[in-house]
């Protein structure tokens, strides 16, 4: 049965945790808003006989741009018209709600989700590297460089290792069945951008060598279903210390976390959104109340979110056919 395309698509995009500590721009994993507060981008796209990319409603986030070549959404589909000499247009609406700056692959949510959208109007769908290529392409819009380990969960779903960006080349990494996720995100945001440029250029040899095992052990930990290995690898020796002074009350937040049962915890990319692994899915509100608490004592409001590791990635919710 061959698939027509489709008038109209409707797709949603998790929010996402980039690094997760021992994978610096390669690991990352979907989030699922099992709380119902919408923590997921949605994006409409509408196939229109007009050549062009539009956008025609941006709704969640008013400080987003609306021209198509610097939002996130659209900057890809931009790129995709023109590679693929589009004789149709494309009407895109945005409706956020993962928060930009926060440490949550906002950017990536908005990028994967239009991409999926628009694949579904095509006459011929876009392929997973080339879906992969074009969100990476309105990711950067945010960050300035395309970086994998927020689009790849974001577009599969669970927990995803990003070998190589070009070649495509990205591994699903199993999840313990009962591993749950507690984020904790502070009001304020963080320039992406910035943040990187303030990372360390050199990394010492000994620090490079314990990192390569923690990202080894880590690995091996999720294939083996060892909590111990986990537990004992899941610290960040290289990006931590640069970014956790952005993150006021971070050391506190982190040291409550492991005293509340939690395997590990660290920075959610480039912050100030902060996360921690558990298992036994009881654990989860006890360590959510103790990083809130810790981020309260330092005089930082917060949200929290709870969700298991392995969140659904992006996936149509609605399409209409072709006139």
């Amino acid at each position: 049965m061959i698939d027509l395309p489709l008038q109209h698509a409707t797709a949603v995009a998790p929010a996402t945790v980039a690094n997760v500590a021992v994978g610096f721009d390669i690991l990352g994993f979907s989030l699922s808003d099992l709380d119902g507060r919408g923590l997921a981008d949605r994006v409409r796209v509408e196939r229109v006989k007009e050549p062009g990319v539009r956008l025609i409603t941006v709704e969640g986030d008013p400080s987003l741009p609306d021209d198509p070549e610097r939002n996130c959404a659209t900057a890809g589909l931009v790129a995709m018209a023109r590679d693929r000499e589009l004789d149709f247009g494309l009407h895109v609406s945005v409706f956020k709600g993962v928060p930009q700056a926060r440490g949550l692959g906002g950017a990536a949510a908005s990028a994967v989700a239009a991409v999926v959208a628009a694949s579904a109007v095509l006459d011929t769908p876009l392929s997973l590297p080339e879906r992969f290529k074009y969100a990476l392409l309105g990711e950067a819009v945010a960050t300035g460089e395309p970086r994998g380990d927020n689009v790849a969960p974001a577009m599969l779903g669970g927990l995803i290792l990003v070998r190589s960006m070009d070649p495509f080349d990205v591994v699903r990494i199993p999840v313990p069945h009962d591993f749950g996720a507690v984020l904790v995100v502070p009001e304020h945001s963080v320039d992406v951008r910035l943040a990187r440029a303030n990372l360390g250029k050199d990394v010492p040899l000994d620090a490079h060598v314990a990192q390569s095992a923690n990202l080894a052990g880590f690995i091996t930990g999720c294939f083996r279903d060892d909590r111990d290995l986990i537990a004992r690898s899941l610290r960040d020796l290289v990006i931590e210390p640069w970014r956790a002074p952005s993150v006021e009350g971070f050391e506190a937040v982190q040291q409550a976390a492991f005293d509340a049962g939690a395997l590990g915890c660290s920075i959610s990319g480039a912050g100030p959104a902060c996360f921690a692994l558990h298992d036994f899915r009881t654990r989860g509100k006890t360590i959510e109340d103790a990083m809130l608490q810790a981020f309260e004592a330092a005089g930082v409001p917060a949200l929290a979110f709870r969700s298991p590791v392995n969140g659904l990635g992006a996936h149509l919710i609605e399409r209409g056919p072709l006139l």
